[in-house]
This record gives structure tokens, C-alpha cells and sequence, in this order.
């Protein structure tokens, strides 16, 4: 078992080998998140308007 010293250096050493990204890839990456996120949003807005539609149509023409 390490005592709090050795784990507060290898912790250090640890977060030394991190690649951080770099302040472009993380506002590109940033912005095709968001450009996903508002497509997904879209599409699945239009089959549940599809959805409600055609079910909306079928119960209408059953109950008439």
C-alpha cells in the first residue's frame, strides 16, 4: 500500500501523460455535438409528427 505522498506524485505523473485538446478541437468538436444533437431533435420531431398524423387519421376514419 502507497502511503498519500507516493500516490499524490503518481497521480501527477499520471495526469502529465494526458493529451489535453487543444482550444480549436474543442469548439469544433463542440459545435458538431450540438449540430447532431438539433438534427436528432429534428428528425425525431418529424416521426412523431408522422406518427401522430397517420394514427390520428386512422382513428378518425375508424370512428367515423
Amino acid at each position: 500500500m502507497t502511503n498519500p505522498v507516493q500516490f499524490i506524485g503518481q497521480v501527477r505523473a499520471e495526469i502529465s501523460k494526458i493529451a489535453w485538446p487543444t482550444r480549436r478541437e474543442v469548439i469544433t468538436t463542440t459545435i458538431m455535438v450540438l449540430i447532431m444533437a438539433a438534427l436528432c431533435a429534428l428528425f425525431f420531431s418529424l416521426v412523431d409528427l408522422g406518427l401522430r398524423t397517420g394514427l390520428h387519421a386512422l382513428l378518425g376514419a375508424t370512428s367515423s
